[in-house]
């Protein structure tokens, strides 16, 4: 089976491969709708490492995808259901090692080619159900099982008083993860600290929001999630670290390219737990798509997608990429080619 293959062999350059591709055994997704995410960005813009860019590239970009069946030959699929499509390899290890983790684990549009092709065959494992999601909203579907996953190993982590959670961040991720705890923990009072005026008005389900730059200086609260990421990492785990109350637990979700400091005294003398956080798996994904047939989740995810017209060419994707660069939440558009 010959398949067309949309890599992305230098910055903002995109050729077309031909691939002759294994289906025996495989389920066969064309897919419908993808998402952009801020990774797939500094791949397509060429901001990450030199040697790390010649290290991943030729790869297809896209981790975030839903799409309808063709053909599953091993009848856990119907065709033309709707799937999401789970971008993790899993690894092997103990099982207590979470598949994200494992040794041996990988990871598609991260050195193995993503989603931007005219089909993808996976195992049975790596398809997930979404029918009843709106396909606009479950082209998101991985990004939700980020916040899916965050949100377990902080349920097996952190102690149990949970009267209020920060969430330290105000894009994207912050606000799935608002919609995520909003669900999985509905007794909690969810405060969001984060910097831009519009974005945090969105967070109106929250009990309580404030800028960075004027945090009360008694704001105190058990438990925290940081989801800002870059640079402003910093500054998002000296705040928690400065009003989280003993013993809280900081489950770290923002991604930085550069060392963070961090003031080791504070975290000691409150005897706090940090927990790195990352990428997600299958039972994540199965929890997301659950939270996700709720009219109420998908009307709010709905509030950051931004989509875009549909992707036919090389030229569309170009367009797309440049498109993200000024939509201030996710971008989504219809994979047509």
């Amino acid at each position: 089976m010959i398949n067309s293959i949309y890599q992305l062999v230098a910055p903002r350059t995109v050729l077309v491969k031909f691939e002759d591709v294994q289906s025996e055994g495989k389920v066969i997704v064309r897919p419908r709708y993808m998402a952009v995410c801020h990774a797939d960005q500094r791949y397509f813009q060429g901001r990450r490492d030199p040697a790390v860019m010649r290290k991943k590239l030729p790869m297809a970009l896209i981790h975030e995808c839903m799409g309808e069946v063709l053909h599953d030959p091993t009848g856990v699929f119907m065709p033309g259901e709707h799937v999401a499509l789970i971008p993790n390899v899993a690894g092997r290890g103990p099982e207590y090692i979470y598949e994200n983790y494992a040794e041996g684990s990988g990871f598609l549009s991260s050195g193995r080619d993503g989603f931007m092709r005219e089909f993808v065959n996976l195992d049975p494992d790596r398809v997930v159900s979404c029918e009843g999601v709106d396909p606009q909203v479950a082209a998101i579907t991985e990004f939700v099982s980020v916040t899916t996953h965050a949100y377990e190993r902080f349920d097996r982590i952190a102690h149990d008083k949970r009267d209020r959670i920060a969430i330290i961040g105000d894009g994207s991720l912050a606000y799935t993860l608002a919609c995520t705890l909003s669900v999985l923990a509905p007794k909690s009072e969810l405060i969001v600290i984060g910097r831009n005026a519009e974005k945090l008005a969105l967070f109106s389900f929250a009990a309580e929001r404030y800028y960075s730059d004027s945090v009360p200086d008694d704001l105190t609260f058990d438990h925290a999630f940081e989801c800002a990421g870059g640079e402003g990492s910093a500054e998002a785990i000296d705040c928690v670290i400065a009003h989280v109350a003993p013993q809280g637990t900081l489950m770290l979700m923002g991604v930085s390219e550069h060392p963070v400091p961090v003031y080791t005294r504070n975290v000691l003398e409150k005897g706090m737990t940090v927990v790195g956080c990352s990428r997600s798996g299958r039972a994540d994904f199965e929890r997301a798509v659950e939270i996700m047939r709720t009219g109420d989740i998908q009307n709010r995810l709905r509030q950051i997608i931004h989509v875009d017209d549909s992707v036919r060419n090389v030229k569309d994707i170009k367009r797309v990429f440049s498109t993200d660069l000024q939509t201030p939440f996710k971008t989504v558009f219809e994979w047509g080619v």
